[in-house]
């Protein structure tokens, strides 16, 4: 029985909807990051403190297209997709 690696494909927000998309394996190590705020950092700069969407895969190029796809999405597409299955843009990490 083989191991399964999961990828995931997440948007974070900050309370002004500034949105910051990223690709990982470990969710929860890489929001604890955007929450320390790193100096110099996107997420320190514009407070991205709110996980507020992700997509789950198996195969990392898959990840890695998604992520692609939703960077070259206008705005307000991003806000759907957001809205789809995250309508009042709860902090999904504290769920």
């Amino acid at each position: 029985m083989g191991y399964r690696r999961t990828y995931w494909v997440y948007i974070m927000s900050c309370l002004s909807r500034t949105l910051y998309t990223g690709v990982i394996n470990n969710l929860e190590r890489r929001v604890a990051e955007h929450k320390e705020r790193r100096p110099r950092s996107f997420s320190a700069r514009y407070r991205i403190n709110r996980l507020v969407y992700t997509g789950e895969f198996d195969d990392i190029n898959q990840a890695i297209a998604c992520e692609s796809e939703i960077k070259q999405m206008a705005r307000r597409t991003k806000v759907r997709l957001i809205e789809s299955t995250n309508p009042e843009w709860r902090d999904l990490s504290t769920e």
